[in-house]
């Protein structure tokens, strides 16, 4: 029996030994491109299974040795993969790769999971950290305009501004209209903090599929993931880009002599002895005062790698901004480190940790460039003696750089967003995952406002209003914390034909932030006495202390199903639980379906299409943005009152509140194609979206007849809906070996309307002069412009005394701007307003177009809007005669000499918002121009470099636009809240757009 099994043991490991012997059989071949026959450079080819392989050469050759059972997998950037038997090497293998539509291939992050591309059945916008980096901003939401279909991005050329993104028209009138950002599975508000060049890719989900997040998610979510280490060596990269900043454009204000002539034509007669302009020899550009070309650089360092069980990627960056007005300036540094670890077989750690620091010296941009537009010429800034120049004999305004100077703000912030998670294998196909996350934020602010008088100690003459009596000192503290814990079991098998993912889970959120801030008078110069005890406490001073807390919790669930890549089905459902509200639960779900027709046999003959997909969803989601317990009504007490000729103590309603309120609910529809012609070098997608919100949160008017000083209360009393259409296209080809070139562009046509109004009172906006620009009505888009109608200017005397009187303000005269009677009863007044549009555009997008020659990349990017209005603020908002005004209104306006000018003499404080201060709010943006060039990588091997670019790029480069003002992208600093929503598009005084010209360079060691 012994001497069996030693035969046997002897039989099998020389059969072993001949299977040993035959993995040395050399295979031979050729990979071309299926469709011109070109030879492929640098295409992998490896032995399934293993981590054995080659890469074809210049002639795209290769060999290897490989079993003749083995199987060859040969990939290549921008082609379908292939599969082919090793063989027996007697014959070299012809393989021949088709281009793959890669947009489709790719993978998705849609929510607690991934999907491929080409099985999501809702509407998912994707964009690549390499798209993103491209971009010389501060923030990866900046980065995303013009990018994504359905996509709008206003942002603002302040340092550390929030830019605002809206998906699909405006998604809420009070719970904000931002969306949901999940950073590697943290949920945050805010992205400020990321460094760009962490990011793998950013995600959207634009529909139905945002129901994942239930109440977090009817403004849509944008996902971004970032970078991880590969198994390999260390590699270290660096990244830097260095240049100035200058504004894009500023408004030509009228000169010393045009400013001279118009005062001596409107203010003839009235002007004090101290107004000659003979006593003021300044010619200023107010905006060349505040304003200087300021450096801006960004430097970013990381290392990654891994071992067999374990990944590493650590990061660091420095962004410093200067800022384009004086005395500002933003300074970030951001520190990131994503670890994974394979502790077991079955179980692996995780954990992605990001910090960050900001120091920040702001400035009031709304004052600041309000006075700028505003102020005098004839005034100097300062002179040499640093002594300033008096602008209150010219109006109302003051000393823009006086502003600056004597005005120091300060902030810092902290921040960490951190995630750690495990995972374990329970069986194959079954995955449980438990992740718990924290975004914590601290923040610092210290406003020091420095005395100054009236008197020839700080001004070059002085009288006056500009004087500050005490010096002022604000100090806020305030910080926040939102804990995360995901729980979630996902199970994912293929039999045959079909494919199964399922998910559950349960979370649970808990969110808490307080402040408290002081103010106290004469608290020294010196920043370092700026402490609140050093004031002076006889005088005013104030102290305050707030915060707010909520919870959530809940249950999830989706299931994906796709039978043979043709059918697709997704249901999700999620159940939430919010302390903000009365009734606390409530249950969200989307369900869609997609249907793969070019996998069908019909059309496997046909050549039009390499790709075609039909897909539609419909779900529900919520929106609980708003502050927790404005459900309970409040009360306050000790409050004295007289009863029966006794002082008694009372309690009174501090705040009415709706029991029943409830959160915003979002209904979505979306049908959509995807597609791909020519090879699959033309790809896109095409949609039709309606969102309909329902119990809308508005704060509505309170009474004054019920005696209350209680202005409003927050209840769901509106209905609105945003509905229209996207397209996308992208063209991605290559001309021979050593040229390719890609272009896409993508728009979105959208229509905003409010359906319904609770007892049918509408919703009044932003005002100018104390008269309201925009309202929100039934039928009508959100922030409607609600004005007169302007029809022209009064010629002479005669069209004068035949036209109606105006009660709305100034009187008519020659010269004045004349109004339509809209209801024909002979007289101008509120009734005779009309709705002239609205800030949204009917139609935005962007396009962009790639070049790569050799070693040289070519890239632009564009982002345009094209049908909304803007009401120029700016033009009406005059508070006083001897503000100075537009050059070409100085020049072409009324006179005696140009007695058929359309535009009127005079604007005051008393001039009716009309249709004449409403302007085109259409533009083309050349938002990014970079041309790099990668050195040779023979050259830089010699130097252990694996990669070089250096490039020069432009941001911001040109904007084509009919509008008069600064920047027909309005971002005010309220835009996020509802007094922003509903006063959209009132351009008063915002800060310039920035220029940027940058050098750069991306290095690989």
């Amino acid at each position: 029996m012994k001497n069996s099994f030693t035969f046997l043991f002897l039989a099998l490991f020389m059969c072993w030994g001949l299977q040993t012997r035959a993995q040395n059989t050399a295979i031979k071949g050729k990979v071309t491109d299926a469709t011109n026959g070109d030879a492929l450079i640098g295409v992998s080819v490896s032995i399934k299974g293993t981590t054995s392989g080659t890469q074809t050469d210049v002639n795209g050759a290769f060999s290897l040795s490989a079993p003749a059972t083995a199987t060859l997998v040969f990939s290549y950037i921008g082609y379908a993969s292939q599969e082919a038997p090793a063989g027996n090497g007697q014959a070299p293998l012809e393989i021949k790769l088709g281009a793959q539509a890669r947009e489709l291939q790719q993978v998705v992050v849609i929510g607690y999971g991934v999907q491929r591309k080409r099985d999501v059945t809702g509407a998912v916008g994707s964009v690549s950290g390499a798209a993103i980096t491209r971009q010389v901003v501060q923030t990866p939401t900046q980065a995303l305009q013009g990018q994504v279909a359905g996509v709008q991005v206003i942002s603002s050329g302040q340092p550390n501004s929030t830019p605002q993104l809206r998906i699909r028209g405006t998604g809420s009138l009070l719970g904000g209209v931002n969306p949901l950002y999940v950073v590697d599975g943290v949920l945050t508000n805010d992205i400020r903090n990321i460094n760009n060049n962490d990011i793998v890719s950013v995600d959207v989900l634009k529909d139905a599929s945002a129901a994942i997040y239930g109440v977090r998610g009817a403004n849509g979510v944008v996902i971004i993931t970032t970078k991880k280490g590969k198994k390999g060596p260390p590699m270290v990269s660096y990244d830097a880009n260095l240049g100035f900043q200058e504004a894009a454009k500023t408004i030509q204000m009228a000169n010393r002599q045009q400013y001279v002539a118009y005062q001596t034509d409107v203010n003839a007669g009235s002007l004090s002895a101290d107004q000659s302009p003979l006593t003021y020899s300044g010619s200023t550009n107010w905006y060349s005062a505040v304003l200087r070309k300021s450096f801006e650089m960004n430097h970013n360092i990381s290392v990654s790698g891994g071992g067999d069980n374990n990944t590493y990627f650590i990061s660091a960056s420095y962004l410093d901004d200067d800022g384009i007005v004086k005395t500002n300036g933003y300074k970030r540094f951001t520190l990131r480190a994503n670890n994974e670890v394979q502790l077991s077989k079955k179980l692996k750690f995780s954990e992605q940790l990001s910090l960050s620091r900001s120091a920040e010296r702001p400035v009031d941009a709304s004052s600041i460039f309000s006075n700028v537009y505003r102020a005098a010429p004839l005034i100097i800034p300062q002179d040499a003696g640093g002594l300033y120049g008096n602008t209150s004999a010219w109006g109302n305004v003051g000393n823009p750089l006086l502003q600056l100077d004597k005005i120091n703000n300060f902030t810092s912030s902290n921040r960490v967003q951190g995630n750690v998670a495990l995972d374990y294998d329970i069986i194959p196909g079954l995955r449980a995952h438990s992740a718990f996350n924290v975004d914590g934020f601290w923040n610092n602010q210290r406003n020091y406002l420095t005395q100054f008088g009236a008197n020839n100690s700080t001004f070059t003459t002085g009288g006056g209003n500009q004087y500050q009596n005490n010096s002022s000192l604000f100090i806020q503290q305030d910080n926040s914390y939102n804990f995360n814990w995901d729980n979630t079991l996902t199970y994912d098998k293929r039999f045959d034909k079909h494919h199964v993912t399922a998910l559950v889970g349960y979370t649970s959120e808990k969110f808490r932030s307080s402040y408290i801030n002081g103010t106290r008078l004469n608290v020294p110069n010196n920043p370092d006495q700026w402490y609140l005890d050093l004031g002076d406490p006889s005088l005013a001073t104030s102290l305050n202390n707030n915060g707010d807390k909520y919870t959530r919790q809940s249950l999830l669930a989706r299931v994906n199903y796709d039978f043979a890549g043709k059918y697709l089905l997704t249901g999700s459902f999620r159940r939430d639980g919010s302390s903000k509200f009365a009734e606390k639960w409530g249950n969200f779900y989307t369900i869609g379906g997609g249907w793969v027709i070019s996998e069908e046999d019909f059309m496997k003959e046909q050549k039009i299409f390499n790709y075609l997909k039909l897909r539609a969803s419909y779900g529900q989601l919520g929106n609980d943005n708003i502050p927790s317990s404005l459900y309970i009504v409040t009360a306050t007490s000790n409050l004295p009152y007289y009863y029966n000729g006794q002082l008694t103590e009372g309690t009174a309603i501090q705040q009415i509140k709706d029991p029943n309120l409830k959160w915003e609910v979002t209904n979505q529809l979306d049908i959509g194609f995807e597609y791909a012609f020519f090879n699959n070098r033309l790809t896109g997608e095409a949609d039709y979206y309606k969102k309909k919100v329902n119990d809308a949160l508005i704060n509505v008017s309170i009474p004054a007849i019920l005696g209350s000083n209680l202005t409003y209360y927050t209840t769901n009393a509106a209905s609105f809906q945003n509905q229209g259409f996207e397209f996308a296209l992208k063209w991605a080809d290559k001309i021979g070996t050593k040229f390719s070139y890609t272009a896409s562009a993508n728009i979105n046509i959208n229509k905003n309307k409010l359906l319904g109004l609770n007892g049918g009172q509408y919703l009044p906006g932003g005002g100018i002069n104390g008269q309201y620009v925009t309202r929100t009505d039934n039928g009508q888009a959100i922030a409607s412009y609600y004005v007169l109608n302007a029809i022209g200017v009064f010629q002479n005397q005669a069209e004068v005394n035949a036209a109606p009187a105006n009660s709305l303000g100034e009187a008519n005269h020659v010269g004045g701007l004349r109004y339509a009677d809209t209801n024909g009863d002979g007289k101008i007044d509120g009734n005779d307003r009309i709705y002239a549009g609205s800030y949204q555009p009917k139609y935005y997008g962007g396009f962009s177009l790639g070049v790569k020659y050799t070693a040289f990349d070519l890239s632009t990017d564009f982002y345009y809007n094209w049908g909304n209005k803007i009401y120029n603020g700016n033009k009406n908002a005059k508070s006083d005669l001897r503000d100075n005004i537009d050059a070409d209104y100085a020049t072409s306006r009324f006179t005696t000499a140009n007695p058929s000018s359309s535009i009127p003499n005079v604007i005051t404080s008393n001039t009716p918002p009309s249709t004449y201060f409403i302007e085109s709010g259409a533009f083309l943006r050349l938002n990014n121009v970079t041309l790099g060039y990668s050195l040779p990588a023979e050259m830089l091997k010699k130097i252990a470099i694996s990669k070089l670019r250096v490039f020069v790029t432009a941001q911001n480069l040109l904007t084509i636009t009919g509008y008069s003002g600064i920047s027909p992208e309005l971002l005010p600093a309220n835009a996020a809240t509802t007094a922003g929503i509903l006063a959209s598009g009132i351009d008063q005084a915002i800060y310039p757009v920035v220029r940027t010209f940058s050098f750069g360079v991306n290095v690989q060691f």
